[in-house]
């Protein structure tokens, strides 16, 4: 079983993958949903942290993405970004982190910005890109501070096309995002994967012909 099975298999067990008849802010209703703040507990956090570890050592060895800390967008990206510090810490790849308020401080140390300082280049973790809004303001704020956002990691690349359910745009979140900042998206996981392993799993196939059809409808190529 290769990582992005093993992540499919562990999101499917937490129930943050789920199947069913599921709309999303784009008005689309989608056989299948995932929600990665039910990652709750430090036992599946701790373990989605070695996921995105994993996966940032990989694309570093790889030569898809080089980078020199972690930068987490508020919120989800925080805890993200926090857990995936301390497992690359443990893999032996110590690196300093970051994340934002959402409202600027004017007391104490102040700014919008806790953490390291943002220095070199910086990876951007979240969970999924949906509208890119936490992307554009990470990117913003990353190069305001003078350094270089070099990657954006999620959980789940849904690999699907932007717009609405009547007019689905030509291209997914995740390539506007590569396309308009010149910067790698990188996945744990994507729609692909999930395909693939439905087409080996006897018991969770019978959602396969709903999932063709939404991928056929909205979908895009990696």
């Amino acid at each position: 079983m290769n990582e992005r099975t093993e992540f499919i298999r562990f999101a499917l067990d937490a129930g943050v993958l789920k199947f069913g008849s599921f709309r999303t802010k784009a008005g689309r209703d989608s056989p299948y949903f995932f929600n990665a703040g039910l990652f709750d507990d430090g036992t599946r956090l701790g373990r989605l942290a070695g996921f995105y570890a994993q996966r940032l050592l990989q694309a570093e060895r790889s030569g898809e993405a080089a980078f020199d800390m972690l930068f987490g967008p508020a919120y989800k990206g925080i805890t993200l970004a926090s857990a995936t510090a301390v497992a690359l810490a443990q893999a032996g790849r110590n690196l300093p982190f970051a994340f934002n308020r959402k409202e600027a401080k004017d007391h104490g140390e102040g700014g919008s910005v806790v953490g390291a300082p943002l220095r070199g280049r910086v990876v951007i973790i979240d969970d999924v890109i949906s509208a890119g809004t936490s992307v554009r303001e990470s990117v913003e704020l990353i190069r305001a501070q003078g350094a270089t956002p070099s990657a954006v990691l999620i959980a789940l690349d849904r690999q699907e096309r932007g717009g609405t359910a009547e007019a689905p745009g030509p291209t997914s979140a995740t390539q506007e995002v590569a396309a308009l900042y010149g910067i790698p998206v990188l996945s744990i996981a994507s729609l692909d994967d999930l395909f693939g392993f439905l087409q080996n799993d006897a018991q969770l196939g019978e959602h396969l012909p709903a999932i063709t059809e939404y991928r056929r409808r909205y979908g895009v190529s990696r």
